[in-house]
């Protein structure tokens, strides 16, 4: 199971990345092996505001759909449109070509409450 340190996650099985006030989110190689193929993802927030924990869209598998919560508050100032002819990538690689959002961070406080790489292999019982 890949769980790079860098980066930080969620409950909800998201992992961000944060460079200065933008932060960049997609789902972890735990969430994507667990939905299966990943044949659609749907982003209908761009360039709306959400508080953290928000349903900003959804990731569709071939056997389920699943909501996407916003892990900061925000606005959504950008969709990984790659997703869009290739929702795979998000099996395939994502915490790299997969990424599904980039926020403009209202609060980045908010970026050090979310669990640490340990804290979310202790999570997933890896």
């Amino acid at each position: 199971m890949n769980i790079p340190s860098e980066l930080k996650y969620t409950k909800d099985h998201e992992w961000v990345s944060i460079e200065g006030d933008v932060a960049t989110v997609g789902i972890t190689d735990f969430a994507q092996s667990e939905l299966g193929d990943i044949v659609y993802v749907e982003v209908e927030t761009l360039d709306e505001t959400l508080d953290q924990d928000e349903v900003f869209g959804t990731v569709e598998a071939v056997k389920t759909v699943s909501d996407l919560f916003l892990p900061l508050s925000g606005e959504v100032i950008e969709f990984n449109e790659a997703l869009e002819d290739e929702p795979e990538k998000v099996n395939s690689d994502p915490y790299g070509d997969g990424w599904m959002i980039k926020i403009k961070v209202d609060d980045t406080s908010q970026f050090d409450e979310l669990l640490s790489d340990a804290d979310y292999k202790a999570l997933i019982g890896a």
